[in-house]
């Protein structure tokens, strides 16, 4: 854990706030689960499922994800932060975009507020990208890890430039093809690209640190580098320029092969573990890993086709996306929120107090015991809205929702009683 620490690490007020609103934002999104009812059993591309993805992965997932890197990039590249100025101004931009971006799907602003607020989202995510460009020139470490992390910024940067042509493209109508046939591009480009390298960049360094795992062969990860950036790669250029899917079959072989490789690693370091006893954090991560495999799964299905009914295709494709966002991502930050936000909230607080007084553990900042309530309920949300989307069960949609939603409730009843922790020490 102590690897966490650096002298370059940037100040808590520069990291905190991602934490905060990232875990405001998954409630928000639950809330909005909800609310959206069986418009969850209808076509992916409607509003409220549009508006809860983009919430949940802009608000939720790469919220806390840009937090988290401001802490992680100096060890990986083993340099300061370009700018911590940026990053402030730039949380604030992209908190108040997300918002105006979510609210304008919600009530299908197409033609007004979401081409506002989709530029404003591309010029914080600009700053963004600019920052840690910026620091990654001035580092001398080029290891695997930075080039996973470098490249899934340029895949985001991909991502956002797709994502607000759709948005002008609702208001000024300019694309040959339909809007739909670029949101997929959109899509895999932001869930493969920019999420899945991001992940498997940061999870070759924290998973070894958390599970005390040494000397593991980083060739499988090299392989995966290469295997998904060409899979991605051939997959956008075909969908993009010819619109065609006469590759999807290599495309798919391509990322998996790269999927499982990461998996491949990930196992090893799991069976060289020296801490053999897992805290729910890291059962959440494990979990998060074979959850991986789902949208592996579903893809190859989908690409079958098995000339099933077009209904009940499109909600698999919900499950698709689903699996990836509240499956993957959402399992992994559920964990590596408990390994990481304490720690660097327990550094804020205790630092001066090492060796002068008896401090509590970073663990003691959190009710495991909520961790605990917290992983079960979600993994039944995850079970009966898997269930939900396959049977088009309207029942079985609320009742998912409502264990999703406590599920994040009892997440930011933890992420608020840690980071609002008050500092108590005793006398050695």
């Amino acid at each position: 854990m102590n690897n966490l620490q650096t002298d370059n690490a940037p100040s808590i007020t520069v990291v905190k706030p991602h934490f905060i609103f990232a875990g405001i934002a998954f409630f928000i999104s639950t809330v909005l689960i909800v609310l959206a009812d069986n418009d969850l059993l209808g076509p992916y591309f409607g509003v409220k499922i549009v508006a809860i993805t983009h919430i949940a992965v802009l608000g939720w997932g790469t919220m806390i994800i840009f937090g988290a890197l401001y802490q992680l990039i100096p060890i990986v590249f083993e340099t300061a932060l370009f700018s911590e100025r940026l990053a402030k101004i730039n949380f604030w931009l992209f908190a108040l975009s997300i918002s105006l971006l979510g609210y304008s799907f919600w009530v299908n602003s197409l033609t007004g507020l979401l081409f506002y607020s989709s530029l404003l989202l591309l010029i914080s995510l600009l700053m963004f990208i600019t920052n840690v460009l910026l620091t990654h020139k001035s580092s001398k470490k080029k290891n695997i890890q930075s080039k996973f992390i470098i490249t899934s910024i340029y895949w985001l940067l991909v991502t956002v430039i797709l994502g607000t042509l759709i948005a002008l493209n609702f208001r000024f109508a300019f694309f040959e093809k339909t809007y739909l046939h670029y949101l997929k591009i959109h899509a895999h480009a932001g869930l493969v690209g920019w999420f899945l390298l991001l992940i498997i960049g940061v999870a070759s360094t924290l998973i070894p640190m958390f599970f005390v795992s040494h000397n593991l062969n980083e060739k499988k990860i090299n392989y995966s580098y290469y295997f998904i950036n060409s899979g991605l790669l051939l997959m956008v250029i075909e969908w993009l320029f010819f619109g065609t899917d006469n590759l999807a079959y290599i495309d798919w072989l391509l990322i998996s092969t790269g999927v499982f490789l990461f998996l491949s690693f990930a196992w090893d370091s799991y069976k060289q573990r020296l801490r053999k006893n897992l805290d729910t954090g890291m059962k959440h991560t494990v979990i998060s890993l074979l959850l991986l495999t789902v949208p592996v799964l579903i893809s190859i299905f989908l690409l079958i086709n098995f000339n099933i009914e077009r209904i009940f295709l499109m909600r698999i494709t919900t499950l698709y996306g689903f699996s990836i966002i509240f499956g993957f991502i959402t399992s992994l930050i559920l964990g590596q929120t408990y390994k990481t936000l304490p720690f660097i909230i327990w550094l804020e607080k205790y630092k001066k107090h090492v060796g002068k007084a008896k401090t509590p553990m970073p663990k003691d900042l959190y009710s495991e015991t909520l961790a605990v309530y917290q992983m079960y309920l979600y993994l039944g949300a995850l079970a009966v809205l898997t269930a939900a989307l396959i049977s088009n069960a309207v029942l079985l949609i609320r009742t998912g929702s409502y264990l999703l939603l406590a599920t994040a409730i009892i997440y930011n009843i933890n992420l608020f009683k840690i980071v609002l922790h008050k500092t108590k020490t005793e006398k050695l």
